[in-house]
């Protein structure tokens, strides 16, 4: 496979509808003065930048593969890596009504499920090397990513917590109880619907588990879903200020401006003060140990120990 000329530094060759850099258009635009959101930008850009060249040795190419998150959007000359559990899923709405040509207006009138139909996006694994690399070096490219910590609990009460994912429970959480639960029940060892965190957690920590297969995507972490030291990000928004975030990208590639990004529901969504809760029964030992599985991600998006973790 011809490598993808993703180790290029492609900030700077990113060219919008007019043949400018992102940034310049950003700087020419009446809609934008040199804003506080500009630097925070550049400031994560550079932050990034800084820890990978800290802590990658050594460049590998990338394969068709590592290409399966990042979405397509030809018309605005857009490149998006989902990661679940950071607005993916409105994510991927907004970007139907982007790529479909008029088919869709309102994000939020399409469905969840509807979302996550693969065919309903094109990802860059589904080009040749050619076109994959001519995206890399020309489109805007950006991904979204939220604490590490708060993106396992809001996986794990999504996925083992709610009665209607019996498709995890089976897959998951037969074999976690099987593994890590003392004289399960027949029950428990059918159904895998009463999965504990501690479970879920020792799971994630035993050796057996990336050695038969990789992570679920729900809880792998994003330097392995998005490979940020070898894709260079334009943008790389948060969870924490989704909404500002979410419009900075949608101005930069000239969306039509009633496309707006979904306001997020609050109510069921998994806080801080929530992920504390739910590592109150986990030994300082495995603390640890789950925060070193996530370190990178702490480093590389520039996320502080969260207070709750007893592992100084």
């Amino acid at each position: 496979l011809t490598p993808f000329s993703a180790s290029e530094d492609m900030r700077s060759t990113w060219q919008g509808k007019a043949g400018r850099s992102p940034l310049q258009a950003l700087y020419e635009s009446d809609q934008f003065e040199q804003s506080s959101l500009q630097a925070v930008h550049q400031q994560r850009r550079e932050m990034l930048s800084s820890t990978c060249s800290r802590y990658t040795r050594k460049r590998r190419l990338l394969q068709p593969d590592d290409l399966r998150h990042l979405v397509v959007d030809d018309t605005h000359g857009l490149l998006y890596c989902y990661v679940p559990k950071v607005a993916c899923t409105n994510w991927k709405r907004v970007m139907m009504v982007l790529t479909g040509q008029g088919k869709y207006r309102d994000p939020l009138e399409i469905p969840a499920h509807e979302a996550h139909v693969p065919s309903n996006l094109r990802t860059l694994s589904e080009y040749s090397v050619p076109e994959i690399n001519s995206r890399l070096r020309s489109y805007l490219k950006f991904v979204f990513v939220r604490e590490p910590l708060e993106r396992l609990v809001s996986a794990y009460r999504n996925k083992f917590t709610l009665s209607y994912n019996t498709a995890f429970h089976k897959r998951y959480g037969t074999k976690i109880v099987r593994r890590h639960r003392r004289q399960p029940s027949q029950r428990a060892l059918e159904r895998g619907d009463d999965v504990r965190f501690d479970e879920f957690v020792y799971y994630l920590l035993d050796p057996r588990t990336q050695q038969e297969e990789p992570f679920n995507e729900h809880w792998e972490r994003v330097h392995s879903l998005c490979h940020p030291c070898i894709i260079h990000y334009d943008v790389v928004g948060k969870y924490e200020t989704l909404a500002e975030d979410a419009n900075y990208i949608l101005q930069l590639v000239g969306a039509d401006t009633s496309v707006k990004f979904p306001a997020s529901s609050k109510t069921t969504r998994t806080t801080d003060d929530m992920t504390a809760q739910f590592f109150q029964d986990i030994s300082p030992f495995y603390q640890r140990r789950l925060f070193n599985l996530y370190k990178m991600d702490y480093l590389l998006f520039n996320y502080s120990i969260p207070s709750y973790l007893r592992i100084r």
